[in-house]
């Protein structure tokens, strides 16, 4: 996935059209913004930055087909937790529906999960059932 690193939002959304092309594109355009700026100036272990991380997700939810209220969510997941935005900025901005996958998806991260494949798995579960 190093070539995401060069990924720019035009090319993003142009794998989102592929896959849906009834998106919500400018939702899915508000998200990534967002989360770009909320994550500037932070960086991984690796040294990639960490939206890399955000995009990664949200790539992938756009590979499995799923929504454009989904795909904003996995962009949207870690600000809460990792980039200082608050729940409620969250709800103010993207409504109640983005808020709550978002909300849910941080909660996952205070469980204890046996494997690394066992919390991916809650994280997929939790972004898809309501």
């Amino acid at each position: 996935m190093k070539g995401l690193l060069e990924m720019n939002m035009a090319g993003f959304i142009r794998k989102v059209k592929k896959y849906n092309p009834q998106a919500d594109v400018l939702l899915i355009k508000r998200a990534f913004s967002y989360s770009q700026r909320a994550h500037e100036g932070q960086f991984r272990k690796s040294g990639d930055p960490y939206f890399q991380h955000c995009l990664e997700v949200a790539l992938i939810l756009v590979e499995q087909g799923l929504d454009s209220t989904t795909v904003a969510a996995g962009l949207l997941h870690d600000v809460v937790e990792d980039a200082g935005s608050g729940l409620e900025d969250i709800r103010g901005e993207f409504g109640q529906e983005i808020a709550s996958l978002v909300d849910g998806v941080t909660k996952i991260g205070g469980l204890a999960f046996r494997s690394k494949e066992e919390r991916q798995a809650e994280n997929y579960r939790k972004m898809m059932l309501p």
